[in-house]
């Protein structure tokens, strides 16, 4: 699809959703045309994304389209949690970690891997991904076993503590990988990539592109509980499956296009270190603003969800941890997706 082809859809979607959300009171068409928007508005993120990667590098590329990837997650989270929609807020959470992890990698690995016999990155990013993935779960872990049962104003002072170190971990990861580490994390291949756009206005583009998502993003969410209930599907499946997959929509498109160009370490990058963004910033940042809007969110996960983390990185971790990659290994990741959605689409 030619650019001016591209932009008339994207357009076209935006006007079409528009449309239902200001002139019509069908939540159910509102829902359905927020969701395409933001689809075909999360693709032109993504290209923009692939721009900025040509410029920057895919360590940094692979860092910003995670961080503009997963604004539609946060704006998505914050207005449910406005809503004082807590547990479907802690679904989509749990659904963005591992429809990275498990929907995103692995389609990639999958596409990648028909067109390369086998893909490598690098395999000591591989080892510290995989220690932060631990993290994660330890951080989400303890909460559910410890503060279930202590008094509310416990069980918030301990989740505000969780909140302020995971950030503080994140951050120093950022440092750590960035800065102090960079050229031992940096990918093991350079790349040839042709930049559509300019460097100013590849960021100019990312910028406008997020803009839009997030704005999309808020005519999503006010549909989401009617379309639950009209479905009959639990919040649990809303949350950590459709509303994931939608908001995974940044990720997909830019993690396809750069394994099926060869750059699987640009797409092991978007893929974990999303989930890692959403597990180690994302949700304990909803915990604090979720304090400043009068309505505290604990940080305390339910054992489907926790199991659901828990399967999701033990799979991936072991499939990651060589730095290498082939197509069989992205249908083992999409096995369990699938296996995952079935079970919480009955739970």
């Amino acid at each position: 699809m030619n650019l001016r082809l591209f932009f008339a859809v994207v357009g076209a979607t935006f006007l079409l959703a528009a449309f239902a959300h200001y002139f019509t009171e069908n939540e159910m068409f509102q829902f359905i045309t927020a969701a395409i928007s933001i689809v075909f508005l999360a693709a032109w993120l993504g290209k923009s994304t692939e721009n900025v990667a040509h410029y920057a590098g895919d360590r940094i590329g692979g860092f910003l389209n995670a961080t503009f990837g997963n604004a539609a997650e946060l704006i998505i989270a914050f207005f449910l949690v406005k809503e004082g929609l807590f547990e479907m807020v802690k679904a989509s959470i749990t659904g963005a970690i591992i429809g990275n992890m498990l929907l995103v990698l692995g389609l990639s690995v999958l596409m990648g891997g028909l067109k390369f016999k086998e893909q490598k990155f690098n395999s000591q990013l591989a080892g510290h991904n995989a220690s932060l993935m631990t993290l994660a779960i330890v951080a989400l872990f303890i909460p559910a076993v410890f503060m279930r049962g202590l008094p509310p104003v416990k069980i918030e002072t301990l989740s505000i503590v969780i909140a302020i170190l995971l950030i503080l971990a994140y951050v120093l990861w950022l440092i750590f990988s960035m800065i102090t580490h960079s050229d031992f994390l940096s990918d093991i291949e350079e790349h040839e990539s042709e930049a559509v756009w300019s460097k100013g206005v590849s960021i100019l583009m990312l910028a406008i592109s997020t803009v839009f998502v997030a704005l999309v993003s808020e005519w999503l969410v006010h549909g989401v509980q009617h379309v639950s209930e009209a479905m009959g599907w639990s919040e649990l499946f809303v949350g950590a499956f459709v509303i994931a997959i939608i908001g995974n929509a940044a990720e997909h498109s830019a993690a396809l296009l750069l394994a099926m160009k060869g750059r699987i370490g640009a797409a092991v990058e978007i893929a974990i270190g999303s989930s890692l963004q959403i597990a180690l910033f994302v949700a304990p940042t909803l915990v604090l603003v979720s304090l400043l809007i009068g309505k505290p969110m604990d940080i305390v996960f339910t054992p489907y969800e926790l199991a659901a983390i828990g399967v999701a990185t033990f799979i991936t971790i072991s499939i990651t941890k060589d730095g290498a990659t082939n197509w069989f290994e992205g249908v083992l990741l999409l096995t369990v997706y699938i296996i995952l959605g079935t079970a919480f689409f009955f739970a």
